[in-house]
């Protein structure tokens, strides 16, 4: 799980990222369809608009340093990783087939992902979420093997199933939580 080394840090993605995190948002869904899961994020998913929202209301965030970002204009910082960071009630979170660890205010980890770039990336992320926030919740696909493993490895437990509200298929997740 390890430490952040000390050129990493968090900052607020920007629409000058944009381009950039849809690179890395391509990426991810290629090493999940290569890895067994092609269905959770298919083609297409997160879409633009999602993508663009999650900029402009400040929920994108980037774990960086000072590397250089594969002939991309990075301004002398790459992209190791994003995430969208939700705060509030979740719609999807309200019906469970199990249950959660409790009712207190949590924030959210949705749309997880590495640029490849380096190892490890999503438990800094993850570390980072639950320092600074302490109720976390977050979800993923059934066949996503990595991400439960990341999870329950971040000290995660296994709460129960979702279905998402946005979908007609394919709707349903594992969902966690912690709370410190």
């Amino acid at each position: 799980m390890g430490s952040i080394a000390s050129s990493r840090r968090f900052r607020h993605a920007t629409m000058r990222d944009y381009e950039r995190i849809q690179r890395i948002y391509a990426h991810a869904r290629a090493v999940m369809a290569a890895n067994g899961n092609p269905t959770q994020w298919g083609d297409s998913f997160p879409r633009e608009s999602t993508v663009r929202a999650d900029i402009t209301e400040g929920r994108t965030m980037l774990l960086i340093d000072d590397g250089i970002d594969d002939g991309a204009e990075s301004d002398g910082e790459r992209i190791l990783a994003q995430f969208a960071l939700c705060a509030g009630e979740d719609p999807t979170y309200r019906d469970i087939d199990g249950g959660w660890l409790d009712d207190d205010p949590y924030v959210t980890i949705h749309r997880i992902a590495s640029s490849g770039q380096a190892r490890h990336v999503a438990y800094d992320c993850i570390g980072w979420v639950v320092e600074h926030y302490g109720n976390v919740r977050a979800d993923t696909h059934p066949n996503n093997k990595a991400m439960q493993h990341v999870f329950e490895r971040s000290g995660f437990i296994r709460c129960g199933l979702i279905a998402l509200l946005d979908r007609d298929t394919d709707k349903t997740r594992i969902a966690y939580q912690r709370h410190e």
